[in-house]
This record gives C-alpha cells, structure tokens and sequence, in this order.
C-alpha cells in the first residue's frame, strides 16, 4: 500500500504516528508522513517520505480573529499538491488535524481516523469525556450523568456545524451525526482496552493497544543505590511550568524507602533540591528504564500512562491538563494506579499517594496483566490489518 499519514505535531499525537509509519515502513508499505518539521530526522530515517505540515496561527485572537476552521481549510488547500504528488491508496489523519483528511478527501483517497488516547465519545450514562469523573456504578449514577447529555449534544452538535462549513468552503459536502472527526470507515482507538469503559462499539471503531514511540537518543537511567523500590517521576513535557509534581516528589520522597529516578523532559526547573535516594536528569528513555521500575508517578498524558502501564508499572497520576483528567480517572476505575488531585498535591500526599501504590499487591498484579497483554497485542500490527482490510 502506499499510506498518507497526519499528524498534529505535539509528541502526544506525533509519537503514535511516527510509530504506525515506522510499523508501515517495516512491513513493506510506502508512508509518507505529514508533520510538524522537528519531527523530519526521524520520519525518513525510518523510511518514509516526509512532508512538512503547514505551522501558522490556528486559535483565534483579539488582534487576529478566525473563523471557525480557517487554518484547517488553509492547510488542506495546501496539502492537497502533497496528496497529490504521493498518490496514496488510504489516508490516515490524526483526530486532531483535520488538514490531511480533507485533502485526502479533496483528492478521492479513503480516510481512516488515529484516536492516540482513550475513545472521546461518550456512551449514554457516561460522564462527559475529560471531565475527570469516574464511570458510575449505580443505575441512578447513570440517569443523573444522562442529564448533562442535551448540553454535551449541544456542543457536539455546534462542533459539526463550524465543520461543516470548513467543508462547504472546500467544495465537500456536510456530514450527518455527531463527532465528524471520526471516519465512519475506520476510526482506530490507540489505546489498552484496559482502559475503555464497557460499551457497545460501531463496527468502524477499533481498539488496537497503543502505539509506542519515543526519540531513539535518550538513554536508559541506572537505578540509585540501594534496595528499595524504584519510582520514576515522569513529569508531562508540555504542562505544569513551575514542576510542581518533580518538587512535591523530591521533597516527599526525601527520606523514604525508595530509589528515585526523576526527569524535568529539557525544561530547565531552576534549583531544586535532590534528596540521597534520588537523580535528577534532564532526558531519559521511558522504554529503557521504566522496566526496571517499581512506580512511575506522572501527570497522566496518555502516551506516558500506557508506556508504564505496558512496562508493568502501576502509576500515581497527578492530572495537569488536556485529557489527563480522564486518564486518571480510567486508571483509578481500572485499579492500576492512584488518582492525586491537583488540588491536594503535595509533599506529604504524594509520598502517601506513592505509599499507597506500592502497597497494593492487587494493583501491582493488574498492571503486570496490563504488560502480559501487551506483550502478545502489537498495537501497530493490529493497526495495520486493519488498514489493509481497507485498502480499496
């Protein structure tokens, strides 16, 4: 097959992508990938044909206002000679980056949506996506969620409208439903099934497992010196500027009976204070030193979640923003880890969120079945039967 791939370029959404072309590329298939430019070194040592996605103002300004999907029908107008040039068989688009799937679409190529996190659509009795709330247990739980449901519709319902116009001004026509994002000929969820809450699924929504990737020059972390049990601290590379979760750690686990390991991701966090039993580092690989770790305490981005969760790690999560709220919800619905507001983080909580997650021999069980599963479920490959199923 020849695959046209796209990705908006955060590591959340770009990372899931480089790791399906990299799958792609390995089976035989010719990809190119539509991408932020940072991203270009790893895209084509990997073999696959690079092309660097438009990168201009996309939210609207008080100096600058847009109309809903300007920059998506800009860019679309723009990938469309990129399309073209490739000639693909399929497309598949990033649920965030709307530009590659509709000039795929411009271009008579089928379109399959990547979703790189848990499924976003709430079913009936669920509460709304991202809120952070946990799935109800009792039938009145489910009717008092159902009440927000008209309001949710209704900003779903919007959402499709602004899209549809976006659509109108290319020359394509509206779609029906709700959550036009989402290819009604195949929307893959990147994500551990572990993680979805039970639900009847559209026979074009398919769970694969996730899709690893990380930059291939970080380096594996030796442990500290000692006995104790191993804690990471993986911060998010993009949330909590002031390292409120790195300090907390530091200071709560100063002293306790574990090794740490902690990475501030290159965002320089000024002085911090490293107790004995802990390093500090600016970059670490997440694939090479989580399997040897006991916990990993994270602000909950889902490719961070799933890569401890695959590791065999049970996780403390912190949520900071976007939709870490949800993974942790999930993972404290799942008994994988512990959920720690961020209004209550603290040295003090953290080392009791931390004591807690260590001493919970059934949670470190269902994390090592989390790793088990992964180990015989490729996401990538599951990924790409799927797509070859589609191939025209």
């Amino acid at each position: 097959m020849r695959v046209y791939l796209g990705a908006f370029g955060d590591p959340g959404h770009a990372f899931p992508m480089l790791a399906l072309g990299e799958a792609l590329v390995a089976r035989g298939h010719a990809v190119a990938l539509q991408t932020w430019r940072r991203w270009a070194p790893h895209a084509t040592a990997a073999g696959m044909t690079f092309a660097a996605a438009p990168e201009y103002q996309v939210f609207p300004t008080r100096e600058r206002p847009l109309k809903p999907y300007e920059a998506a029908v800009r860019a679309a107008r723009e990938t469309v000679p990129s399309v073209e040039a490739f000639a693909p068989d399929l497309a598949v688009a990033d649920i965030l980056t709307p530009a590659p799937a509709l000039a795929a679409e411009l271009c008579g190529v089928p379109v399959a949506t990547l979703v790189p996190h848990v499924h976003p659509w709430s079913a009936p009795g669920f509460p709304p996506y991202a809120l952070g709330a946990r799935l109800p247990r009792t039938p009145l739980g489910r009717r008092a969620w159902r009440r927000f449901e008209p309001l949710v519709e209704k900003g779903l319902a919007q959402g499709r409208d602004e899209y549809n116009g976006c659509r109108a001004r290319l020359g394509l026509p509206p779609l029906p439903g709700l959550h036009t994002g989402l290819s009604r000929r195949l929307t893959l969820v990147a994500t551990l099934p572990q993680l979805e809450y039970p639900r009847d699924w559209a026979p074009w929504l398919r769970v694969t497992g996730p899709l690893l990737w990380e930059p291939p020059e970080g380096e594996r972390v030796a442990r500290p010196p000692g006995d104790g049990p191993v804690v990471l601290i993986a911060p998010s590379t993009a949330q909590d500027p002031a390292h409120a979760l790195l300090r907390a750690s530091l200071a709560g686990l100063a002293g306790a009976p574990v090794r740490v390991i902690a990475t501030f991701n290159g965002r320089d966090p000024g002085p911090v204070d490293v107790p004995a039993n802990a390093v500090l580092v600016p970059w670490l690989s997440y694939a090479r030193t989580m399997p040897g770790c006991d916990l990993v305490v994270t602000h909950g981005g889902h490719g961070t979640l799933v890569r401890a969760l695959a590791c065999g790690c049970p996780v403390v999560v912190c949520p900071a923003g976007g939709d870490m709220a949800e993974n942790a919800a999930r993972v404290d619905w799942a008994g994988l880890g512990v959920r720690l507001p961020r209004r209550l983080l603290g040295a003090r909580t953290l080392r009791l969120a931390v004591e807690r997650a260590l001493g919970d021999a059934r949670m470190r069980r269902r994390a090592r079945d989390v790793a088990a599963w992964v180990a015989q479920h490729d996401g990538a490959d599951a990924a790409i039967r799927e797509l070859e199923q589609l191939r025209p």
